[in-house]
C-alpha cells in the first residue's frame, strides 16, 4: 500500500489507517482545513515554573493560561537543574549582587520548562506573566496573581525570540519538541 501524496487531506475517510501512522512517524503538518502542508511552525517562547510555582501547585494554572490564550504547548518536562546549566542559562545576570542565590535558589527544587508556540509568543507571553517585579504586575496577570516577591517570581520567560531560541536550545533537545497541528486554530486566528 503507497503513502498518499503530501498534498492529500488526512481526514479523507478514503485514505486507507496507515497514511496516519505515516504522519505520526514522519511529522507531517497538515492545515486544518485539509489544503495540505501548514505554515512552518509559529514563533516560540521558553517559560519555565520556578520552584515556587511548583512547590505551590501552580504549573496547571499556569499552563491553562497560556492554553486558554490560544497558544499550543510544544514541550514540557520536570527537572531539577545543575548549578552549572542555571548559570548559562542566566549567563547575561552573572556579576549582579543576587545572582549566586538565583542560582542556588532555582537549583533547590523542580522546575516545569516548557515550550509555547504561537503568533507573537514573545510579546503576549510578557503580557501573560507580568512584569520581573509582582509588585509592578498587573491583577490578571500571573506574577500579578500568584507573587509578591520579586525573588518568588513563580515563572521565568525568555524575554525575545532570539533568547527564547538559545533557551530553548540549552533545556530541550531538537527531537523533544514537537509540531502539531492543533485542530482550534482556525479559531484563534484570523489568518
Amino acid at each position: 500500500m503507497g503513502v498518499p501524496a503530501e498534498t492529500g487531506n488526512p481526514a479523507d475517510p478514503d485514505l486507507p489507517f496507515s497514511f496516519n501512522a505515516y504522519c505520526l512517524r514522519h511529522e507531517c503538518i497538515y492545515s486544518p482545513s485539509g489544503q495540505g502542508p501548514s505554515a512552518p511552525p509559529a514563533p516560540r517562547r521558553f517559560i519555565a515554573v520556578k520552584p515556587d510555582g511548583v512547590q505551590r501547585g501552580l504549573v496547571g494554572e499556569i499552563i491553562g493560561r497560556f492554553e486558554r490564550r490560544g497558544y499550543k504547548l510544544a514541550a514540557i518536562k520536570l527537572v531539577t537543574a545543575s548549578k552549572e546549566h542555571l548559570q548559562k542559562h542566566y549567563e547575561d545576570l552573572k556579576g549582579k549582587p543576587f545572582f549566586d542565590g538565583l542560582i542556588e535558589y532555582m537549583a533547590s527544587g523542580p522546575i516545569c520548562a516548557m515550550v509555547w508556540e504561537g503568533r507573537e509568543a514573545c510579546k503576549v507571553g510578557r503580557q501573560l506573566l507580568g512584569a520581573t517585579n509582582p509588585m509592578a504586575s498587573q491583577p490578571g496577570t500571573i506574577r500579578g496573581d500568584f507573587a509578591i516577591d520579586v525573588g518568588r517570581n513563580v515563572c521565568h520567560g525568555s524575554d525575545g525570540v532570539e533568547s527564547a531560541q538559545k533557551e530553548i536550545a540549552l533545556w530541550f533537545k531538537k527531537e523533544e519538541i514537537n509540531s502539531w497541528p492543533k485542530v482550534d486554530e482556525r479559531w484563534v486566528y484570523e489568518k
